[in-house]
């Protein structure tokens, strides 16, 4: 949890340091809350069923009228879920991972206001727990049980709308480039350059930015 403390410290000095700084035209930071509908690459189920929550905060800093660099830090719940059906699909299946994620982005602003961003970059997640269960049976708890890596790379492709000084809604892609896993199994599927299971995610927030 070090790094944890370490990580929201940082976040704490930049954002003070945006009050006090000279240059503080150029530095902009704020909040950010939202919901995300999440699945799991090679896992056999498909579909963003499964729901979760995405909060944290935010610094950026302006390089050019129209670019901007970003860093976050934020808490992003992923996973997978299936529900049994009337239509001869009885499975039963939860898989809950939570992260804390630190993504790194750069912004593109357009439009004569400036108003609207097309953001794109990598994030670091950090597993602080996570949960599995499939038709009743909670698997987390067999020795051979494959866990989750307890670090994952993802980038991140998104646009964000500010419609008035300070409030903005922003919608974002997310897709796991490393296994999710701590090893690989039969049924895992390719991606960029290795096997695994993967984790995609739809992320839509709402943030106040502090001017």
């Amino acid at each position: 949890m070090h790094k944890f403390k370490s990580a929201y410290k940082i976040l704490f000095l930049v954002l003070a340091g945006y009050y006090t700084s000279a240059n503080a035209q150029q530095f902009h930071g704020g909040i950010t809350a939202g919901l995300v509908g999440s699945q799991v690459a090679g896992d056999t189920y498909s579909g963003y069923k499964k729901a979760g929550i995405y909060a944290g905060g935010y610094v950026s800093l302006d390089i050019s009228e129209r670019s901007a660099f970003q860093m976050e830090l934020t808490y992003f719940q992923k996973g997978t879920r299936e529900n049994p059906t009337e239509k001869n699909n009885y499975d039963s299946y939860i898989f809950r991972a939570n992260y804390i994620e630190l993504p790194f982005l750069y912004q593109f602003k357009t439009g004569s206001a400036r108003n609207f961003i097309i953001e794109a970059g990598p994030s670091a997640g950090f597993l602080v727990g996570y949960y599995e269960e499939r038709d009743g049976l909670v698997l987390i708890n067999d020795p051979d049980y494959n866990k989750p890596a307890s670090l994952t790379l993802q980038f991140n492709l998104g646009i964000r709308w500010l419609i008035s000084e300070h409030f903005g809604f922003d919608f974002r892609t997310h897709h796991s480039l490393l296994n999710i896993r701590t090893k690989n199994v039969t049924g895992d599927v390719w991606r960029i350059w290795t096997w695994g299971q993967f984790h995609d995610a739809l992320v839509l927030s709402l943030f106040y930015q502090i001017r």
